[in-house]
This record gives C-alpha cells, sequence and structure tokens, in this order.
C-alpha cells in the first residue's frame, strides 16, 4: 500500500469511526431527524420501522466498515458500505431544504455538503484498485485470450 493510501484512509475512515461512536452513546438527537424517513424507508424496504434501532445499526454498520477502511483489508467493500450508510444519514440529518431559518439552512447545506464530499472521497476509494487492473478489466481480458485460442484450433476438433 503507498504511503498516499496509508495515510488517507484512516484519514476518512476517521469521521465515520467517531460519529458512529458518538450515535451509539447518544442516538437521540439522530433518532429525532431519522423519524421523517423511517416510515417511507420501512414501507419500502425489508426494515424494522423502530427509528432507535435503525440508527444505532447504521452507526455500528459506520463504525466497523470505517474500522475496515482504516486498517486495510477489504478497503473496496468497506467505502461501498460506508458509502450506503451515509446517504440515507445526509439525507434524513442535514435537509436543509426544509429549513425556514437562514442561519439553520445554512448550517445544515455546509453538512449535507461536507456529506456529500465524503461521498465523493468513498467513491474514489471504492474504484481504487490500487494500481492493479481490475477485476473487470481481467476478465474482459480473460475472455479475448480465450476467444483467441477457440479461434485457432482446427475445424476437426470434436467437442463432444
Amino acid at each position: 500500500m503507498s504511503l498516499t493510501r496509508a495515510i488517507a484512509r484512516p484519514l476518512l475512515a476517521a469521521v465515520f469511526v467517531n460519529s458512529g461512536i458518538e450515535t451509539l452513546l447518544e442516538p437521540g438527537p439522530r433518532v429525532a431527524k431519522a423519524e421523517r424517513m423511517v416510515p417511507k424507508l420501512a414501507e419500502s424496504l425489508p426494515l424494522p420501522d423502530d427509528s432507535e434501532q435503525l440508527v444505532k445499526v447504521n452507526a455500528a454498520v459506520q463504525v466497523a466498515a470505517g474500522l475496515l477502511l482504516a486498517i486495510g483489508p477489504l478497503p473496496r467493500l468497506a467505502a461501498a458500505v460506508l458509502a450506503l450508510s451515509l446517504v440515507p444519514t445526509t439525507l434524513a440529518g442535514h435537509a436543509f431544504w426544509e429549513e425556514h431559518d437562514p442561519a439553520a439552512r445554512a448550517q445544515q447545506k455546509t453538512q449535507f455538503l461536507k456529506n456529500a464530499g465524503l461521498l465523493g472521497g468513498l467513491l474514489l476509494a471504492m474504484l481504487d484498485t490500487e494500481g492493479r487492473p481490475s477485476v473487470a478489466w481481467r476478465t474482459k481480458r480473460a475472455a479475448e485470450r480465450a476467444h483467441r485460442r477457440v479461434a485457432t484450433l482446427p475445424d476437426t476438433v470434436s467437442l463432444g
């Protein structure tokens, strides 16, 4: 792993680990914000409609995936899990478009954009192959090689 990755991944992960721990210790404020979204999510996804339980599960997921991103095993999967957990967190927690007070709207907009930036960092981490070709590229190349080999087989070869 490069020095850049060794520094960047823990820095990116620290936000999620810290926030997740804070939420597990004091879920109340986040539960109140989640109340707006939980019924909609529970309707369309197989999730319980208990806001506090969902907030705590999301926090635990962020701590676990954040630690995995920070220490290195499965960084792309950890980044994907964090990205998935960040979307509902951002929509429920920082709905600046619903704020009427200009100061509160500005604060929530800043937090929303911060989370959007974090999502961008997670997307980069998800796509980072550390200089190695991606699985999709390797699969395509293997298929091309197999196709060339089959094309060079004599017509008299029986496959059955």
